[in-house]
């Protein structure tokens, strides 16, 4: 059977004597009195508690752990994020940031979120002013050279297409997104 105590401190537990057992009213008053003397304030936080006679202690109350607010709120922000298509380490919560990290996560957002929502607006944004403007093959796009966060991808690659002498000057104005002049 489950007993519920009444006072503050104590009626966060529930105690069950083993085998379904009934606590009198004595035992229970003491049990509470005992509980209370002996275990409740900070003082006396964190002692080991000894139950006797089959009783069994379940805790009904948040610890300080559970009751942890800040992280608790970094981790619902973590998971908005992520349901966003927003890696977590962007939102400047203290830890999860080192410099590269922070980079590759940096691109990983551009590439993998804003990028796809951009291209999918402007086909359809496209697609419609095509459809009223008599143009159907009507395309809108974006300058990727003009977007900052991938400054550093467009540099190595810059960089490759230069080194690469096996090119003509055609064939690298391809492969940097231009088109070919000759």
């Amino acid at each position: 059977m489950n007993c519920r105590a009444g006072s503050s401190e104590v009626s966060r537990y529930i105690y069950k004597a083993e085998g379904g057992g009934n606590l009198s009213p004595d035992q229970f008053d003491r049990l509470k009195s005992e509980l209370e003397s002996g275990y409740s304030g900070a003082a006396r936080a964190g002692r080991p508690l000894l139950l006797e006679g089959g009783l069994d202690w379940k805790a009904m109350a948040l610890t300080p752990k559970d009751m942890d607010f800040i992280e608790a709120r970094n981790g619902a922000a973590r998971d908005i994020a992520l349901a966003f298509g927003v890696p977590p380490m962007l939102l400047g919560i203290p830890g999860d940031v080192t410099y590269s990290n922070y980079a590759e996560a940096n691109r990983a957002l551009y590439r993998l979120t804003v990028l796809p929502l951009v291209k999918r607006i402007t086909g359809a944004l496209g697609a419609w002013l095509g459809a009223h403007l008599g143009e159907p093959r009507l395309t809108l796009s974006i300058d990727l050279d003009a977007v900052e966060g991938l400054s550093a991808e467009r540099e190595a690659l810059w960089s490759r297409v230069a080194a690469a002498d096996f090119l003509t000057r055609g064939e690298k104005r391809e492969a940097v997104g231009y088109g070919r002049d000759d």
